[in-house]
């Protein structure tokens, strides 16, 4: 079990070692991986940038991902979708709704740090853990149609049908903990607290250099 998100990233760090001669850019999927991508990166002397993917909920279960989008649009419908009876109507407007929200962000943090582009790069995409796997799927996709040179998914925590989805996208996976018994994200942690839009546009404020 780790102790916090820190934890956590400090450990995936240490297995990410063998990519610091490449200069990686390290991706926390917001909110709750951008502390631990700024870890990582600090660890592995590396740039570092916020990662926009939103789940869809199902009609009558919004907690409970069928699919994902990233900001570029590219949405992930997730197999398990076909059960909730889930019409084309309901994930446009599903995708309208989360994109706009991402534009929101994106210009926020746009504000305060540049977007670091992807293009080219070695990208190591964090997130604090795969349960259904959705929002990494819509990640991992969205970064191959930005032309990502090569791509790490490094979770410290996921299931084993979340990670074999993530292996079918990524050119490697790297995942420390892969429970038997697969209840959810927050039971690899000892403290799981939510991540707040301030800490992220803390930790984006801390990257900019004063001329």
């Amino acid at each position: 079990m780790f102790k916090n998100r820190i934890d956590a990233a400090q450990q995936l760090a240490q297995a990410l070692e063998p990519y610091r001669n490449t200069q990686p850019l390290v991706l926390g999927i917001a909110r709750g991986a951008v502390p631990m991508a700024a870890t990582i990166a600090a660890m592995l002397h590396t740039d570092w940038d916020v990662l926009l993917a939103k789940k869809l909920g199902a009609p009558a279960n919004p907690e409970f991902a069928i699919g994902a989008i990233d900001e570029s649009g590219w949405l992930y419908r997730s197999q398990i979708s076909n059960q909730f009876e889930v019409d084309v109507g309901y994930l446009l407007e599903q995708k309208s709704q989360q994109m706009a929200l991402m534009a929101n962000r994106r210009a926020q943090y746009d504000a305060i740090a540049p977007q670091v582009m992807r293009t080219g790069r070695t990208v190591i995409v964090v997130d604090d853990g795969l349960a259904t796997g959705a929002t990494m799927m819509a990640a991992l996709h969205g970064l191959r149609q930005q032309g990502a040179l090569k791509i790490i998914c490094a979770v410290p925590i996921g299931s084993k049908q979340s990670l074999a989805l993530a292996r079918s996208v990524a050119d490697e996976v790297i995942c420390l903990s892969v429970p038997a018994e697969f209840f959810s994200v927050s039971q690899g942690y000892s403290e799981f607290e939510q991540v707040q839009d301030s800490q992220v546009l803390d930790l984006l404020s801390s990257k900019v250099q004063p001329d």
